[in-house]
């Protein structure tokens, strides 16, 4: 573990093989070749369209029907930046051009927030469409509490993918809707009185509720947005304010002493603790930022010395199995803190769990926990991932491959 920590610190790189390298080139090469394909088929005219988050896994006839239709807005930005980096820029602009038009004609709101999930397929009608299907037992059209909600982070990555597409395109507006969803962080999600920001709104549309909790996840997610924003322009502080206040949030949400990351607070605004960790919040910090602290290096070795399995790492510490997602983000932390071996390792383990569509499954294994509850009416835990093709952990692959940070792409960083 110190020859890792004194490595990091010192900036070292440690080249990889060529074969290892190879590997990853080629990954990479075919994983963009499938996310295009996805998008193709998705909207197969050219047209405005949604990516399906999930596809069916071993065994499975469909994805199960909560999910089926399911276009989760979190992975279609990533999809939208890793296509980028892939030089397809009509497939990604396909993504774009969708949640344009879902910020124009959401059935309810007009107030800059984008939706936790859309429906998948070409966008053609207005309202756009949300998931959802019929629950044949009751009679009626069913729709999912959480995926009509939204979440800060999500939204957030939604602006950062929108910015990625408008420094490639000069399209004003990718950056009049980046614009409109930090707006609605800003007077929606806004801690009074404190740092960082909640958690957002969830439920159905006329009885959606806020989430009081603070996320060290989402706060990582309005940092790297507003930083990115403010590089555009920002007259009257207000993205350079967005950006310390998530970015002091950070700082609380960092215990020294450990050198992990809390996920970040309860629902009564205190500070939780490190009884419970997961993967995602150790890493994006540390490149979320052009030059974050030299302490928050030490997260990497939080991360390996508690959620570390064989292979790769683990969504959380219960260390029951590989997240292909989470080992795709800590090669490409791996890549741009210098440990170039280590990370066209983990690339060499996710590309077997290449699937047959040319996704990556979620995990390596048939179910896997996170400790997380889907939602605040939740009574146990119930967030899962599944040995499913998933286009998140597809696209954070491609990114590691490529080496593209999607946090600081808008700023020109790699």
């Amino acid at each position: 573990m110190r020859w890792l920590i004194s490595i990091l610190l010192l900036g070292v790189s440690l080249l990889p093989s060529k074969a290892s390298a190879a590997a990853g080139d080629r990954l990479g090469r075919g994983l963009c070749t499938s996310l295009a394909t996805a998008v193709g088929q998705a909207a197969p005219d050219g047209s405005p369209g949604f990516v399906a988050s999930y596809r069916a896994g071993p065994g499975e006839a469909e994805a199960p029907i909560a999910i089926r239709n399911a276009a989760f807005s979190y992975d279609n930005a990533l999809a939208i930046i890793a296509l980028l980096s892939c030089g397809e820029t009509r497939p990604a602009k396909q993504i774009a051009d969708a949640f344009v038009l879902a910020l124009e004609a959401d059935r309810s709101f007009h107030d800059g927030r984008f939706r936790n999930a859309y429906r998948a397929g070409p966008v053609k009608e207005k309202p756009v469409l949300l998931p959802g299907w019929w629950d044949a037992a009751s009679n009626h059209w069913a729709e999912d509490r959480y995926q009509v909600g939204s979440a800060t982070g999500n939204v957030a990555w939604v602006a950062l993918a929108l910015l990625a597409f408008y420094d490639q395109s000069g399209d004003e507006r990718y950056m009049i809707g980046a614009r409109r969803a930090s707006d609605w962080i800003r007077a929606t999600v806004s801690e009074v009185g404190s740092v960082g920001f909640t958690g957002g709104r969830e439920g159905f549309d006329q009885e959606q509720v806020s989430l009081p909790w603070a996320s060290t996840e989402h706060n990582t997610d309005v940092m790297a947005l507003a930083n990115a924003l403010a590089s555009h322009g920002d007259d009257d502080g207000v993205y350079a304010g967005m950006a310390r206040s998530a970015r002091a949030f950070l700082d609380k949400a960092f215990d020294k002493q450990a050198g992990c990351f809390r996920m970040g607070t309860n629902a009564q605004g205190a500070m939780r603790g490190l009884d419970a960790i997961a993967l995602d919040t150790q890493l994006w910090p540390l490149i979320a930022l052009a030059e974050p602290p030299q302490q928050w290096t030490r997260a990497v070795a939080c991360a390996e010395g508690r959620l570390k399995v064989k292979g790769g790492f683990d969504f959380n510490d219960d260390r029951d199995g590989l997240w292909v997602e989470g080992t795709a983000q800590a090669a490409l932390v791996y890549r741009l803190l210098g440990q170039s071996a280590e990370g066209e390792r983990l690339l060499e383990v996710i590309s077997t769990q290449t699937s047959p569509l040319g996704w990556l499954f979620a995990t390596r294994n048939e179910q896997l926990s996170t400790g997380l509850r889907i939602g605040p009416w939740s009574t146990s835990d119930d967030f899962f991932y599944f040995r499913r093709p998933h286009l998140g952990a597809t696209a954070w692959a491609v990114l590691a491959a490529n080496g593209r940070n999607p946090f600081l792409s808008n700023l020109g960083g790699r």
